[in-house]
């Protein structure tokens, strides 16, 4: 293994500037998508229904949810969801959703369209591959948070864990507070406000995308460097915070911003017969 390594050194795959420029684009912060599923049912927000989910399971409270928006309503509200996993998950439609409680783990993953507000805390991975739509909530996330998200606005009012927006491929993930060690690891594209502090190694390992902070960064991860902020960014800062009445103590003007040093090897360029050398 030792060898190996000193040989992708001496290649220069450690050391290679990247030139591609950054696929980050801004467009109006208040868009919204327009894609729908040929099989979405078809559903009218102004019918509503609720219902308690205290002692039904995860795969009841889900198949319930399927069965409201079936029948056409577009504004379900679950009661008491009492902090159960993989809640809120797989919906590929337009809906309005409110759960007032608290979710377990897994809450809301492979969503793509629906509106989502979650009154109290969220456990492990919420959002995980989250394709469009919103989700919001108004109190604390764990760890993990937005993992692989590819579009939508997913929001936290509160505090969460580390590695929020893990490999994140698009979208845009808002933390009205702090977030935890590793925030933005291997981000790939996507943008991430953090009003709050940031714990170590932010950025680590990011190929492309923009963190934005309002706290302290305790430190910076391997290739996440400070970026300059232009007044197409501001403009759209201003306007994607002011969606959700956030703004970072320190002032939206004032927030710092980071992104990729494009300093760490193009795997993506490598030839087969290098690639087998560095696996």
């Amino acid at each position: 293994m030792a060898g190996v390594e000193r040989k992708s050194h001496d290649m220069g795959l450690h050391d290679e500037q990247l030139t591609g420029r950054t696929q980050q684009r801004f467009f109006s912060a208040a868009e919204e998508e327009n894609f729908t599923y040929p099989w979405a049912y078809e559903v009218d927000f102004d019918k509503t229904a609720e219902f308690d989910a205290e002692a039904m399971d995860s795969s009841a409270i889900n198949l319930k949810i399927r069965e409201l928006m079936q029948s056409g309503h577009g504004t379900i509200t679950v009661k008491n969801p009492r902090a159960k996993h993989g809640v809120g998950v797989g919906i590929l439609n337009r809906l309005n959703l409110k759960f007032e409680g608290s979710l377990g783990y897994f809450g809301c993953g492979l969503v793509d369209g629906p509106n989502i507000h979650i009154s109290g805390r969220v456990g492990w991975s919420c959002a995980e591959n989250m394709m469009a739509g919103k989700v919001v909530i108004d109190k604390n996330a764990g760890s993990t948070f937005g993992a692989a998200i590819r579009g939508g606005d997913l929001v936290c009012r509160g505090d969460v864990g580390s590695r929020t927006g893990i490999d994140q491929k698009g979208g845009t993930i808002i933390v009205g507070g702090r977030t935890g060690a590793f925030s933005g690891f291997m981000m790939q594209r996507g943008r991430m406000i953090i009003c709050g502090d940031a714990s170590k190694s932010l950025g680590d390992s990011m190929y492309d995308g923009t963190i934005y902070v309002g706290g302290q960064v305790e430190d910076l991860g391997v290739d996440c460097v400070p970026g300059e902020m232009n007044d197409t960014e501001l403009k759209w800062l201003k306007t994607k915070l002011g969606m959700y009445g956030i703004e970072p103590a320190c002032g939206i003007e004032n927030l710092k911003k980071f992104v990729a040093g494009k300093q760490l090897w193009n795997y993506d360029n490598l030839e087969p017969t290098e690639k087998k050398l560095v696996l």
